[in-house]
This record gives C-alpha cells, structure tokens and sequence, in this order.
C-alpha cells in the first residue's frame, strides 16, 4: 500500500510552517492597511480595533485571524507527526497495541501544547495574562462543565492506569464489545453485531468492568448440556472430550474437562469447559458448533437426550373421577 506520510512530506509540512512564520512575521497578510485606506479608516479601525484584553494585549480581529490559521497548522502538524511516530518507529518496535496508543496520545498533547505556547508568545499573549481567563474557565467547567472535565480526568486515568486498552474485549453493565478507541471524554466499543457504542470515560472508572482479556487473550467457555439417566457418565466424559480436541479453534492449553455438575430432574447434567484464543469475540459461534458436534457425537454412540419429565402421583380422586379414569367395560349382550 503506498505510503500517505513519506519523509518528503514530513519536510514539506514543517517548510509550510516556517513560511508562514517568516510571512507572520516580516509581511503580515492581515495588515491590508493599504486596501483598507481604499475602503475607509473606519473599515481599518474595526480591523485593527482590540475589542478586549488579556493582560496587556489587545484582542483584535486581526490577531483572531492569525491564531485561528496557526491553530489549523498546529493541529495538521500534529497529527502528521503523530502519525508518522506511528508508522515509521512504533510499529516496528515490539509493544502491543495499548502501549502505541498511550505513546501516540501523550505525544500528540505535548506537541499541541508546546506549539500552543509558542503561538502565545508569538502574539505576544504571556502566560501570567491567562490567569484570569484560566480562572474564569475553571468556575465554567465547575458550574457547567462537571461531566465534560470528569469524563476527560477519566480519560486520562485510562490511558495511565490501563485496565482496559484498545483491542480488549470488555462488558461493562449490559453492553459487551471491542474496544476499538479511547478518547479524550469517551471511549468507543464495537459489538458482536458491527455497532460502535460511544461509552463516556467516567462509567469505567465508577463501574465494575469486566475485561476478558486484561491478562492474555486465553478465554474458558463453558458448555452445559444434560443426558438420560440410562447413560454411562465415564463414556458421556470421553465424547464430550474427543468433541473439543477435534474443534479447531480449542486450545490443548489449558486442556478442556469435563465437570459432572448433578442429578436433574430429568438428567444427568454436565458441563464441558473448554479455552479458545481465536473465538474470544463470537463465543456463542464455538459454542454452537460445540453443540452440533456433540449431538452428532451423541446419536452415533446410542446417548440419549431426554425430554423433561415428571411423575403424577394422585392419592384421592373422588368416584366420579375414578370412573371416568377407569378403562370401560364392553357392552354385555
């Protein structure tokens, strides 16, 4: 596949950022003071106008402009870089997918945060100005900001303590799924059915989560099926074992066993346990063949599935039951 992120490229986008640095700085697009002077002072002061102040520096739609150009770049850049970091060495070193994705993440934001100051200064914004803003921000995000800056926290808490990574497989409350992006306030987790649920960063941090493959992708599951109480138990264990060696996707280790759980009430019960690294996503699949296979395996060896049963037992009926119930005699000629 052809490579979108080459070192030519790379080049090119930080020539495209010193360009526009040396134009900012030596021939400011902005300043149309001559075309202005064409249309009218007025136009020119509402261009040039500082319509309120962050310390000692004017606001004006000018220095918006500018800012909001250099965030554009700051951010291309960023994801170029983060993307070429992806490709060109974290790829081909040997970490997992969970590591790739907290080293790409954190660093995009310490990109993003340098050029951001840098851009500050440039302007001439000092970072003591933001003060009060950073003040009034903060009454924001505690008056109405609460969710936003717990599920962002919480993001962050993901991507340091790691108990779920990208490519786990995870249930947390009613849903199970995939997970496939963690982000800054939410993370996203794909279902057995192709369905991205966008789940918010703090359910994981309040709720209990399951993870299924925190520790290896090496999952158990469970089989349980009955027979009749006519069948040898010692030979139900040994289909039900020579079925799971015979399934592709069942792992010899750890080995499958098979688990005599009780007497129903109309069978013998049992469980069959078996380990799968392949079918870790679809477990109703490789429990469905499972089943196909055993009852092949059953009616080839004469095992019998019961039906449930039950046992009526009537200690009194009154007469007229008991003669409806009795066989009737023929007629006497």
């Amino acid at each position: 596949m052809r490579e979108r992120f080459t070192p030519g490229r790379i080049t090119a986008a930080f020539a495209v950022v010193v360009v526009l640095l040396l134009v900012w700085r030596f021939w400011d697009p902005f300043r149309i003071s001559g075309l202005l002077d064409m249309i009218g002072r007025d136009a020119a002061d509402l261009w040039t106008k500082p319509y309120i102040h962050l310390g000692q520096v004017g606001v004006t739609p000018a220095l918006l402009v500018k800012l909001v150009v250099f965030l554009i770049a700051l951010v291309f850049l960023t994801r170029l870089l983060r993307r070429a970091l992806s490709r060109r060495l974290l790829s081909k070193l040997p970490i997992d997918e969970g590591k790739r994705f907290i080293i790409e993440r954190f660093f995009s934001y310490t990109v993003f945060g340098f050029g951001l100051i840098l851009i500050l200064q440039a302007v001439g914004v000092q970072l003591d100005s933001l003060l009060a803003v950073g003040a009034a921000v903060g009454i924001g995000i505690g008056l109405g900001l609460q969710t936003i800056a717990k599920n962002f926290a919480s993001g962050l808490v993901l991507l340091l303590e790691r108990p779920i990574k990208v490519g786990d497989r995870i249930a947390v409350g009613d849903l199970l799924g995939d997970v496939i992006h963690i982000g800054g306030r939410s993370t996203w987790v794909r279902t057995n059915e192709n369905v991205v649920i966008i789940v918010p960063n703090a359910e994981f941090i309040e709720s209990r989560v399951i993870n299924w493959t925190a520790a290896d992708r090496t999952v158990r599951i469970n089989v349980p099926l009955g027979v009749s109480y006519g069948s040898d138990p010692e030979r139900v264990r040994e289909i039900l074992l020579e079925v799971a060696r015979k399934h592709p996707d069942v792992v010899d280790t750890p080995k499958p066993d098979v688990i005599f759980t009780g007497f129903g009430d109309s069978s013998l019960d049992f469980e069959l346990r078996i380990w799968t690294t392949k079918q870790v996503q679809t477990p109703k699949i490789i429990s469905s063949d499972i089943y196909f296979a055993i009852f092949r395996a059953f009616r080839e060896h004469g095992i019998e599935i019961p039906f449930p049963q039950r046992d009526l037992h009537l200690k009194s009926l009154s007469p007229s039951a008991l003669e409806a119930l009795s066989p009737s005699k023929p007629d006497e000629t």
